[in-house]
């Protein structure tokens, strides 16, 4: 009943659109104006780590190589060619035709610059484990480049495909001073070699890019089509859809999935359900940091387990698309051991497990999300069923994120999308690898993932990521809940294909 309130909401919010004052996307107008309800605050993929960015990271700018979603190769981009010299130094020969966005020409020297910034822990790069395994580079010739790597790193050509964007050289340089008394790096203007490029920013509200004509030819990413892309901040459903109806916005993501369904019934847009390398998990305050020490107890946290209904929820409210998981990885990536502890959903055992605990009436706590809210009122109705009264904090993702860091929330339900990197080290060792990020900082986890992350031997690899996994979910760090499913919505004008990797590639975007 109540999704039909708002569906019906949004047909009606798509009236009221209709006879007020807007601008029109579309076919017409060369504009494809695309809308997620997370605010893009700053536009440098570097110093904003939403999926939001990742996107517009590899729209606006190009790493050393690509990968090829069909054959799952690693192919040249900026680069011509590349070799590993041995297991800590790659040798790249770069194009010799790229120009960036404000005319300058690429070289080597921004190789070399792009790595020693972001590679240094001072500069603050988010998400810093996609290049704290880059120790230096060097200029080796008038278009070549040597990198150097801590330790043996195998998962480095995917990182260096989807991870690591080249900046100009001295391009962080000039950054203003923040309020914080750091460098503002993410003030910067942003200028990379991308088929797009930025030409305003509106913090929180919008991004707009223009095709960019110089962009080299013959590369893997192809020529662009469409003349203008536009990101647009819009954090109701309702509004989103009403815009799509009305030729607001061109494409949309994260429908509902009966909203989706309706729209589809409707007639007038493609709607598609796609599976992503995204997963939803539960992180716990293993070490009573927040102040709220009942996840202390692994009773507890076992008892969540068994509360929570996974199945129901990704056949319900997720899509086909969807799988529940057990493991704290994807199952589509490298070294991700699926053969764990299943913690079956089983209510009954829910309840004696809370009693044992000290909890025989259960008890009231706080759980944090910023996405998909649907999916965490569903994980609210399960714990209320078992006792555990969950108050809901819902919030964007960076003023989560921030919270997290700092130790204060006794139970998140977060995603993780892993860059679109194939490979364990992008999830299970960011997440356990005793940064910031690691709940639990387990020194037998901490050691299985370095080994792992540094051997060559693909043997090794999996044994050493099975070990950390099976502690993982047998202590209950995290709770595994499912992989995402993405139901699309665009016009039926918009030449579109998803891809599992959760990155919209709308520099092969066309109008039909």
């Amino acid at each position: 009943m109540f999704r039909k309130f708002v569906m019906s909401a949004a047909i009606a919010a798509a009236a009221t659109l209709a006879v007020q004052p807007a601008a029109i996307a579309g076919k017409a107008n060369d504009e494809l104006i695309w809308s997620t309800n997370r605010e893009a605050a700053v536009a440098d993929p570097y110093y904003n780590n939403t999926r939001e960015l990742v996107i517009i990271g590899n729209t606006v700018w190009d790493g050393l190589l690509f990968r090829d979603l069909k054959t799952g190769e690693f192919v040249p981009l900026l680069a011509k060619s590349y070799k590993w010299v041995d297991n800590l130094t790659i040798d790249f020969e770069l194009r010799d035709d790229v120009v960036f966005h404000d005319g300058s020409k690429f070289g080597p020297e921004d190789v070399v610059y792009t790595v020693k910034h972001t590679s240094n822990k001072d500069n603050g790069v988010l998400t810093f484990k996609n290049v704290s395994w880059m120790k230096d580079a060097e200029k080796t010739g008038p278009n070549s480049v040597r990198i150097y790597l801590h330790e043996p790193f195998p998962a480095a050509l995917a990182y260096f495909a989807q991870a690591v964007f080249i900046m100009p050289e001295g391009h962080y340089d000039g950054a203003p001073d923040g309020a914080d008394g750091k460098k503002a790096f993410a003030a910067v203007k942003p200028v990379g070699t991308g088929p797009y490029k930025i030409t305003n920013v509106v913090a929180g509200e919008k991004i707009e890019m223009v095709r960019n004509d110089d962009y080299f030819k013959g590369g893997p990413k192809g020529t662009a089509e469409i003349g203008k892309l536009t990101f647009r901040t819009i954090k109701e459903m309702n509004t989103q859809i009403a815009e799509l109806l009305t030729g607001g916005v061109d494409w949309i993501w994260d429908v509902p999935k009966d909203q989706a369904e309706k729209l589809a019934e409707r007639g007038g847009t493609t709607v598609t359900n796609a599976k992503t390398m995204r997963v939803s998990y539960i992180a716990f305050d293993v070490d009573g940091d927040s102040g709220d020490k009942k996840f202390m107890d692994k009773k507890v946290r076992m008892a969540v387990a068994h509360a929570i209904n996974r199945k129901s929820i990704v056949e319900n409210l997720v899509g086909s698309a969807s799988v529940v998981i057990n493991a704290a990885c994807h199952p589509d990536q490298f070294g991700c051991a699926e053969d764990v502890k299943n913690w079956e959903y089983d209510p009954a055992k829910a309840k004696a497990l809370l009693k044992e605990a000290g909890f025989p009436d259960g008890f009231e706590t706080e759980i944090y999300a910023y996405r998909q809210r649907e999916f965490t009122e569903a994980v609210i109705g399960d714990l209320a069923n078992v006792g555990i009264k969950a108050n809901l904090k819902f919030m964007q993702y960076r003023a989560l994120r921030d919270l997290v860091w700092k130790g204060v929330t006794p139970m998140n339900h977060m995603t993780w999308g892993s860059n679109s990197i194939p490979d364990v080290s992008a999830i299970t060792s960011h997440f356990f690898s005793g940064g910031r990020d690691d709940p639990a900082k387990d020194p037998k986890v901490i050691e299985a993932l370095k080994v792992a992350d540094g051997s060559v031997d693909p043997a090794v690899r999996k044994a050493k990521y099975k070990e950390a996994l099976d502690i993982i979910t047998e202590e209950l760090y995290w709770l595994p809940m499912f992989t995402y499913a993405k139901y699309y919505a665009y016009g039926e004008d918009v030449d579109f294909t998803p891809t599992p990797d959760e990155i919209p590639r709308f520099y092969t975007a066309k109008w039909k």
